[in-house]
């Protein structure tokens, strides 16, 4: 676990009172290929945006003894650019902010908190689409995912399938409404040292499959 800090105390026991019994209990969550989920990191989970309430949903599905572990992926830009959304997305969500509009930049250089993180065995949690879509429906993936792979290419890849968080907390609304989330893991993979975008576009056709398996599950 890490190091113990007053930050880590609030994020651990926001997710053990207050995150995990209102998602397991209250919403609900349906598990396919939980077997799948990494026990300790470093790992990449890499999943399909609906939903600000996504990453809670995610998280919850790991022990509360991993959550300090455990860094979304989020834009500095749009989670930090409050006092208030600084402490509330950093502190008690443990989010690593990232630059989206830096160009001059090597990408180690803008992605070397993400890299330290899995250097220390930690757990991030990132989402290619770089915003929420629609239900049921995949954006392109952005190439971050496959910057990072080649640069920890011994980090397992864990393709993750979400659907039910965009009726929980649609975009356009801030109401919670209860709803049930079915959630499908693929089995981990590792860059293969393909090129950037054949790389991106494998993980979101893994992704894919998983969505079209929950929709062929749907018609039955």
């Amino acid at each position: 676990m890490c190091n113990i800090n007053k930050n880590n105390f609030i994020k651990f026991f926001f997710f053990l009172f207050i995150v995990k019994p209102f998602i397991l209990w209250a919403l609900g969550i349906n598990v396919r290929g939980m077997e799948k989920l990494p026990k300790n990191g470093p790992a990449i989970i890499v999943a399909n945006h609906n939903s600000h309430i996504d990453t809670l949903i995610i998280m919850s599905l790991f022990p509360c003894s991993t959550i300090l572990n455990i860094h979304p992926i989020a834009a500095e830009d749009y989670f930090c650019n409050t006092k208030f959304k600084e402490f509330l997305f950093k502190t008690l969500i443990g989010i690593i902010p990232i630059k989206r509009k830096v160009v001059r930049l090597p990408k180690r250089e803008i992605f070397k908190e993400i890299n330290t993180a899995l250097e220390n065995n930690e757990i991030i949690i990132l989402y290619p689409e770089g915003t929420r879509g629609e239900d049921n429906k995949l954006n392109d993936f952005k190439t971050g995912i496959a910057h990072i792979a080649a640069m920890n290419p011994n980090v397992p890849i864990i393709p993750l399938y979400i659907n039910g968080p965009d009726k929980i907390l649609p975009k356009i609304d801030a109401i919670l409404v209860p709803f049930i989330s079915d959630i499908y893991i693929a089995d981990s993979i590792y860059y293969d040292n393909s090129a950037t975008k054949i790389f991106t576009e494998k993980i979101r056709n893994i992704i894919e499959d998983l969505m079209l398996t929950h929709k062929r599950k749907e018609t039955l």
